[in-house]
């Protein structure tokens, strides 16, 4: 029996890439799937049903079910859709798996509205109506869970994707009020930072020697490596993990630490601008985050 027998589980961007994989192995794990994917370019342009109509005949054909959904999860209605499907079809909805995403990568002087707005619309609003219209369900029948997709651009920060980075550190934090506010509810929320070659890192440029050596390194990290942890945070077995990060890099899993204080300095006297400057500053200096390393945390670039 596969762990996620009889259960139902929504996938949205499981046209390609991570989403195709984690489809494909819950299906394979015994769960009925909502296969969603608006199958726009990398972008976010254009639609596509096919992707998504794709892996739901594999799945069939392998003896297991699954629907198709191309609804676009930056629309509410659309994002309500996805848990309306699961119920009509399969009767229930037990996991929700946001995956979905667009790339408007720019510098940040150089970042237009419509690219801050758009990213922060599907990667980050999508995730909350999504999670929004499962979470409404989850509470009646005092059971589910939800695994988020975040990136380590926004954990860490990367070049040219402030945007992102900031949707993606925003599911972190919606990720962990979910689970907080959910707990009394049976309901667990976790987030996965993936490292992954997929469409969205097939437009890092590649350039220079170290850039073209660092995408080959990339195109080791194969989507389904990221697969088996979204399906294990979607089954039962993992009823006691919630609100937690996890990174995977090929075959390592990483788990995230929660930011906490790392200095206090107290000053009977209150603060100054000129005393943080004298005594505030050199004592906290050697705690700073350095910029100029942490896209080095991994010997990896963040994606």
């Amino acid at each position: 029996m596969g762990m996620l027998e009889g259960k139902v589980v929504a996938v949205t961007g499981a046209g390609r890439g991570i989403g195709r994989e984690i489809a494909l192995l819950a299906a394979a794990e015994g769960a009925s799937v909502v296969v969603n994917d608006l199958g726009a370019s990398e972008s976010g342009e254009g639609a596509d049903a096919g992707p998504a109509g794709e892996v739901v005949e594999i799945i069939k054909s392998k003896g297991g079910k699954a629907i198709v959904n191309g609804a676009d999860i930056s629309d509410p209605l659309g994002a309500e859709s996805i848990i309306e499907d699961a119920l009509r079809a399969f009767g229930k909805i037990d996991s929700v798996v946001n995956n979905a995403g667009v790339l408007r990568d720019r510098i940040f002087h150089k970042m237009s509205r419509s690219d801050w707005e758009d990213s922060i619309r599907v990667n980050l609003n999508g995730y909350y109506y999504v999670s929004k219209a499962a979470a409404l369900v989850f509470k009646e029948q005092g059971h589910g869970n939800f695994v988020h997709f975040t990136s380590t651009s926004g954990l860490i920060g990367n070049f040219g994707q402030a945007n992102y980075s900031a949707a993606k550190m925003g599911v972190v934090g919606l990720s962990n009020s979910i689970a907080l506010d959910m707990q009394r509810f049976g309901v667990t929320s976790n987030c996965i930072a993936p490292f992954a070659w997929s469409r969205l890192t097939a437009s890092i440029p590649a350039q220079t020697e170290a850039e073209i050596e660092r995408v080959e390194r990339l195109k080791t990290m194969s989507a389904d490596k990221i697969a088996p942890l979204a399906v294990f945070l979607a089954s039962d077995r993992s009823k006691e993990v919630s609100g937690q990060i996890f990174c995977v890099r090929k075959n390592e899993i990483f788990l995230f630490s929660v930011p906490r204080p790392v200095r206090s300095m107290h000053r009977a006297e209150g603060w100054t601008p000129d005393s943080i400057a004298d005594e505030l500053l050199p004592a906290f200096k050697p705690s700073f985050h350095d910029l100029a390393r942490s896209s080095d945390i991994f010997a990896w670039d963040p994606i």
